[in-house]
């Protein structure tokens, strides 16, 4: 075998391709190459999570500090909306993710942290995110 997993990602990764064109299924890194498969996976979810956190989180700040909004806010909601509906409709499996409650419930959390940081408010966001999916990814919708 070339280059190890371990030493090179990017030197196994080639090597592993071209295996695979060649039909050298006897020489792969079976262990590895499914590794990597299901990081694909998990990259695609952790991007989604990341694109609705800051989402949410322009939307915390839109409502909780109407006077600092300017145009920055509105580009950055219509870019997070925008980047998540190609995703949902490049990836539609992640569409359960938005019903799952865990995974919003770690969205939601995320997005505090981020507005806290941003604002430094606190103990004023809600526990809980007050509005639903449809709401938030609704291109007209904005709070309050």
């Amino acid at each position: 075998m070339g280059t190890s997993y371990e030493k090179d990602v990017v030197a196994w990764a080639n090597e592993q391709a071209a295996l695979l064109r060649a039909g050298k299924f006897s020489a792969l890194d079976i262990e590895h190459i499914a590794e990597e498969i299901e990081d694909v996976g998990k990259s695609e979810q952790r991007e989604l999570a990341s694109r609705m956190a800051v989402l949410l989180a322009h939307l915390l700040k839109w409502q909780y500090q109407p006077e600092r909004r300017g145009s920055s806010w509105p580009r950055t909601i219509k870019e997070q909306r925008r980047a998540i509906e190609v995703t949902l409709r490049k990836t539609p499996s992640l569409k359960s993710s938005l019903r799952d409650s865990d995974w919003l419930v770690s969205a939601w959390a995320d997005a505090i942290s981020k507005a806290v940081a941003e604002t430094d408010l606190e103990d004023v966001f809600p526990e809980v995110c007050p509005w639903s999916t449809e709401q938030v990814l609704d291109p007209g919708f904005l709070p309050g």
